[in-house]
């Protein structure tokens, strides 16, 4: 038994057992074609080890780990060249992750949490891509020519601490790079009421406003996403902006035994409450709205304002309306049929809904933080939960300074749930802005608009 510092490569076929079914003959044989013509020559020729191979994956190990990232790089660049005559779905494509670490040899296997990761980052690569560390990140960063994409911090099965990862595939474009404002959080942690770790971080200075959680988040990924990197920066220079991860979520505790209403007010009270907060705004963006109304019936002295960006008091499963729940149903069989399929065209059923207007850019880095963001049974958790949410009783009862916009072309929540929220609340001002997308996302309609609206109203409403 020996134990040394090794770079550490973990790869696997993706839909091994579907592709197999399909043909099992012609599988095996194009898979030792590409093990005996590229893989292990690759593998050799960069000094590696491989030390066992499975029906469908393979751990190596390099002394070098520039070594380990140019050979990965090497075989899923010339891979994304084959079969380009077979149908998508019948393709030979690998996952690769890879990791720096203390490695335990002993007799012919690899054991130690080095090897662990390696394998949890395979796992977070789409089909065709590496996933490294961020230690291997930054051993390589500027001595390989492949730009790396970083997917911020992951919480991985039976891995306690969240793992900063970078991803490249062949198709990636330029590195989109995070605002400045970025460079001020600090990810934090605090406990909820029952226990449950939340990731949350701050940014920006003057009137202090919470974010409630909406759909999914990733408080670090989002900075680089076209869709939300500059709607936290525009937002971060207009006040102090708290943001958290939702249990399930992110950088969060991903297994909780409860994701209800009452949980997530719990969780804005944590994230508050550590954040030093007295008195702040909400920010209510899509169900966020809900949760926001929700917190300022029950802690009206707490709550200055409300902003509130394309929500809905009621659920789609409590409007009586056929089409609401029809969509609903849709909804959930998506998750249900491919989630956490390598194919981004269930999760794609979401970002077609939310962005219509998007390009390829926007609409590709929505499903991908999708996919990163939570787990199949969180997804249809928080779907049900957000589904049967009813906010009227505590909308009526607000005495609270609000803001309510909406999208006229909202397709994932129509134009008429944010007047109908707009009419529960007393006093409360309704703006429409242009545009169809439910994210408010630079360069598309309704992006500049919101924030010429909230620009005042905040100033209005600051200490």
């Amino acid at each position: 038994m020996e134990q040394r510092l090794s770079a550490v490569l973990a790869a696997d076929m993706v839909g091994y057992a579907r592709l197999m079914e399909l043909d099992e003959i012609g599988v095996l044989s194009r898979q030792k074609k590409y093990r005996r013509e590229l893989i292990d020559p690759e593998i050799n020729r960069r000094r590696g080890s491989i030390i066992k191979t499975t029906g469908d994956g393979m751990l190596a190990t390099f002394e070098s780990v520039q070594d380990a990232v140019q050979c990965a790089v090497k075989i899923q660049q010339a891979m994304s060249l084959r079969e380009t005559e077979l149908e998508a779905d019948q393709r030979i494509r690998f996952r690769v992750g890879i990791n720096l670490g203390d490695v335990i040899f002993d007799e012919g296997d690899i054991f130690g949490d080095g090897v662990n990761v390696a394998a949890r980052l395979e796992g977070l690569a789409e089909p065709g891509g590496v996933c490294v560390s961020d230690i291997v990140h930054q051993a390589v960063q500027d001595r390989v020519d492949a730009p790396f994409r970083d997917m911020g911090g992951q919480r991985v099965k039976n891995i306690s601490r969240p793992i900063r990862a970078w991803h490249w595939s062949p198709q990636s474009g330029p590195v989109r790079t995070a605002p400045d404002i970025s460079l001020q959080q600090r990810v934090r942690f605090c406990k909820s009421a029952d226990g449950t770790n939340l990731a949350w971080a701050s940014t920006g200075e003057g009137t202090p406003v919470l974010k409630a959680p909406n759909w999914l988040n990733h408080i670090e990924y989002e900075w680089t996403s076209p869709v939300w990197g500059d709607f936290l920066s525009e937002t971060s220079q207009k006040c102090q902006l708290v943001r958290f991860d939702q249990r399930g979520n992110g950088l969060s505790d991903w297994d909780v035994d409860d994701i209800s209403e009452d949980r997530m007010i719990d969780d804005m009270v944590a994230v508050a409450d550590a954040a030093g907060l007295g008195r702040f705004g909400l920010l209510g963006i899509s169900q966020g709205a809900a949760f926001s109304i929700r917190f300022a019936a029950r802690y009206p002295d707490r709550v200055k304002f409300l902003v509130l960006l394309g929500g809905y008091v009621r659920g789609r499963m409590l409007r009586g309306d056929a089409e609401a729940e029809q969509f609903y149903e849709a909804s959930r069989a998506m998750v249900s049929a491919g989630w956490g399929s390598p194919s981004p065209l269930y999760r794609h059923f979401f970002t077609s809904c939310y962005m219509p207007d998007a390009t390829p850019e926007e609409g590709a880095s929505f499903d991908e933080m999708q996919r990163i963001s939570a787990s199949p049974e969180t997804a249809l958790r928080i779907m049900e939960m957000n589904a049967y949410v009813d906010a009227r009783p505590d909308a009526q009862s607000l005495q609270i300074p609000t803001l309510v916009l909406h999208v006229k072309g909202d397709l994932a929540a129509p134009i008429s749930k944010g007047r109908a929220t707009a009419r529960e609340i007393p006093a409360a001002a309704f703006v429409e802005l242009p545009g169809a997308n439910h994210c408010m996302i630079r360069g598309h309609p309704g992006f500049d608009e919101f924030f010429q609206e909230i620009g005042p109203f905040l100033r209005e409403h600051s200490d």
